[in-house]
């Protein structure tokens, strides 16, 4: 899979990540979950609570920044948003 599709993520060593696809799916392969380092959460957490939404030139640079694909950098700002929704 391509890698900025984020259909295929690394774990925190940097080795691709390998899941078992469940019974039902037919040869589709599951999305494998990121390990995020604790370093790049930490850093995550501070961009966030600095800007809650990342413009694309922004989301480029932080994924450079942390070896993740923009995807992973979307999505975790996306779930980190409904987290504190969900806080609120």
């Amino acid at each position: 899979a391509d890698e900025s599709s984020g259909y295929e993520s690394e774990s925190a060593g940097g080795e691709r990540a390998a899941a078992a696809a469940p019974s039902g799916t037919r040869g589709r392969q599951r999305r494998a979950r990121t390990a995020f380092t604790s370093e790049q959460v930490c850093r995550l957490e501070k961009t966030f609570q600095r800007q809650k939404y990342l413009g694309a030139s922004e989301r480029r640079k932080l994924a450079a920044a942390l070896q993740l694909s923009e995807v992973q950098i979307k999505t975790w700002f996306q779930n980190r948003r409904m987290k504190l929704k969900r806080q609120i």
